[in-house]
């Protein structure tokens, strides 16, 4: 399991010629990271007096990016297995006209499936933004920093996921699941580009 390896052994294995992981995974990697150090932020502001008036907006924010940091973490290894599922099924035998129709089903029900999962990576990326930025703001002022890290690695899970589901949708056929996840996408867009736009503001007001 690549989440299992040390950071040295880990970044080894991404510049080395194999094809996975890839960018799907270094997308989940980059929203765990920006879920963990929400929770960072949320740990140093929960139980500071000088913050009692946003106790519990803080701690809702904890249990929710704790969960999602977790969720993120699997995730790395889940696309590199998704990325996997769509070579093995390549990899079937197409002699007949028989077999040649099981490949292809089966090679588009591994596409659908590896566009599915970095979508839910950008869907959960958003999250983790709208909370780094709004810690940012309510949060322990010494680390604002670390809130707007956590905000653009957010940002650029988001954006790495969603090319990841573009590659994909190139290759899939079923129009209603491209159009669907087309729109998905414009609208996660949407979103980020003005969660991020705030995230750059507050950071400049707090931050300077």
């Amino acid at each position: 399991m690549l989440t299992q390896m040390t950071i040295i052994d880990f970044i080894q294995e991404l510049g080395s010629n194999s094809p996975a992981p890839g960018g799907g995974s270094i997308a989940a990697l980059a929203g765990a990271l920006g879920g963990a150090l929400t929770t960072m932020v949320c740990r140093l502001t929960v139980g500071n007096s000088k913050y009692a008036g946003v106790q519990s907006e803080v701690e809702n924010i904890l249990a929710e990016a704790d969960q999602l940091a977790v969720w993120f973490t699997k995730a790395v290894d889940e696309d590199t297995e998704a990325f996997n599922q769509v070579m093995a099924a390549y990899k079937l035998p197409k002699a007949t006209d028989e077999e040649k129709g099981s490949r292809s089903e089966a090679i588009q029900q591994a596409m659908q499936q590896a566009a599915d999962l970095p979508l839910t990576v950008a869907e959960y990326c958003l999250k983790v933004l709208a909370m780094a930025q709004r810690v940012l703001i309510i949060g322990n002022a010494n680390a604002a920093s670390d809130a707007a890290v956590a905000g653009l690695m957010a940002h650029a899970g988001l954006h790495g996921a969603l090319y990841n589901v573009k590659i994909n949708l190139s290759s899939i056929k079923e129009e209603r699941f491209v159009t669907a996840t087309q729109a998905k996408i414009r609208t996660i867009v949407a979103q980020d580009n003005e969660l991020h736009e705030q995230l750059l503001k507050n950071a400049s007001k707090v931050i300077g």
